[in-house]
């Protein structure tokens, strides 16, 4: 079984992620983010790094879809490669932060991935306001996103819940993550897995 948590940053996917791997058993699938090399350098320089950043966000989460479905084993996997290209790469292009040309090749080469993956059974959404995400990102405290701007997570949030509203490639489970505190709050926590549970029990 394959379940991926998709959300915008700061949305609480890691945790989740986490949490789930232990209560399921199942394998955790991390997004490449302490071991990347363009994050720094991509919130210091957009305009100059986006393109670097996609590429090795697509890369990466492709190889990790290939070993998912090679292992044959039961995961849950933190972010999909549906949202690098759906979100954050047009994002970039209409802020004018990613060129058209890299853009398009972007696209040309995520439509050849494609055709080669399979989604996810269940697709969980981590839906959070912007003043959540903040407040989220500042806890975590990691320094390379002090310089996010508000700009950027408000358009990441809009374009999440248009492509959640058109979602259509299996199952979708959404979480409203405002006034919610599924690592500190058990109750919390155990509403979500029963909200899996009922999720999972429908694949079969």
């Amino acid at each position: 079984m394959h379940i991926a948590i998709a959300g915008n940053i700061g949305s609480g996917k890691t945790t989740l992620t986490t949490l789930l791997a232990k209560h399921y058993k199942w394998k955790p699938h991390f997004e490449a983010v302490d071991n990347n090399p363009y994050l720094n350098d991509f919130y210091e320089d957009m305009m100059r790094w986006s393109f670097n950043l996609q590429v090795f966000f697509l890369h990466s989460r492709f190889d990790q879809i290939h070993h998912i479905r090679q292992a044959g084993e039961d995961v849950v996997q933190d972010r999909t490669i549906y949202e690098d290209a759906k979100i954050f790469a047009p994002n970039l292009h209409d802020m004018g932060l990613m060129s058209a040309r890299d853009f398009n090749t972007y696209q040309e080469l995520f439509e050849l991935m494609q055709e080669f993956i399979k989604p996810p059974d269940l697709l969980i959404y981590l839906r959070a306001s912007v003043p959540t995400l903040v407040e989220q990102i500042q806890k975590r405290g990691r320094s390379y996103e002090n310089s996010i701007r508000l700009d950027y997570l408000k358009n990441l949030n809009e374009r999440y819940n248009e492509w959640v509203k058109g979602y259509d490639k299996g199952k979708l489970l959404i979480i409203d993550v405002d006034g919610c505190d599924i690592p500190g709050n058990p109750e919390d926590l155990a509403s979500v897995i029963e909200k899996i549970d009922a999720q999972i029990n429908g694949l079969f």
